[in-house]
């Protein structure tokens, strides 16, 4: 484990006492899906106190991790988590606008990564979780991306993110383990698969995953850091050559 890791160890651990001591919640900034996995390798050290979570919507790989419960505290607060709507002015002279453009205008306004959750592009707009103490500053400030005007506010509803984008996709596979699917989604060798692992850049349903040899199991959501993810739904048949006919939804 490196410095940093350890380094956020110990932050965990005090966001955990001060809960447990102060009898109030306690929140940490977004956490990365790496972050997350610092977080799960002491999860157990720290069951003295309810844990959470969340990152504003359920398919959000960004999250913020809540110390607290309703049944230990005696009453309920929300995430600090705001959604930002962020529209061109002018739709039909508006560049394409990537991820990359959103992110590193709002980084140019001098906040760090870690008040920022996941961004999701729908059409020319671009919705963005971030921390609620710095939503409005976001706001007030974001006014252009690249060439284009843009108008910055908060929304309550949210979208259901790239739903309809998703399309399922039927490999055939010699078993259900985790690298030969993995080698097949991202098209690649095993050997290449391998390196995802050591290099711990794979993660199932949100947590680290460093078994190459994990079989998967139907609604596993797989996360590989570089390369995108995408859902396993199931096997859904045998081919006449005698693999397994197994779909994914990416």
């Amino acid at each position: 484990m490196n410095k940093e890791d350890e380094i956020l160890q110990n932050r965990i651990r005090d966001l955990a006492d001060r809960c447990y001591k102060n009898n109030m919640y306690t929140f940490s900034d977004f956490l990365s899906l790496a972050d997350a996995g610092v977080y799960y390798s002491i999860e157990r050290e720290l069951n003295y106190v309810k844990a959470t979570l969340w990152g504003g919507s359920e398919i959000c790989e960004r999250v913020v991790l809540r110390f607290g419960s309703e049944e230990q505290l005696g009453y309920e607060e929300e995430f600090p988590i705001k959604l930002l709507c962020i529209k061109p002015l002018m739709e039909k002279f508006s560049d394409n606008l990537t991820h990359r453009d959103i992110l590193g205008s709002l980084m140019n306004l001098g906040i760090e990564r870690s008040v920022l959750g996941d961004i999701y592009l729908i059409g020319k707009e671009a919705y963005v979780f971030c921390l609620d103490n710095i939503a409005e500053y976001i706001c007030d400030s974001l006014s252009r991306i690249k060439h284009t005007s843009v108008m910055c506010t908060i929304t309550e509803k949210v979208p259901e993110f790239n739903k309809s984008e998703k399309s399922d996709h039927v490999i055939q596979i010699q078993s259900e383990r985790i690298d030969g699917v993995i080698a097949k989604v991202c098209n690649m060798s095993r050997s290449q698969c391998a390196l995802l692992f050591t290099e711990r850049k794979v993660f199932v349903n949100g947590r680290l995953n460093e078994n190459s040899s994990y079989l998967l199991k139907n609604g596993d959501n797989i996360t590989v850091r570089g390369f995108g993810r995408f859902e396993y739904i199931g096997v859904g048949g045998v081919s006449r050559k005698g693999k397994l006919n197994a779909t994914v939804r990416y």
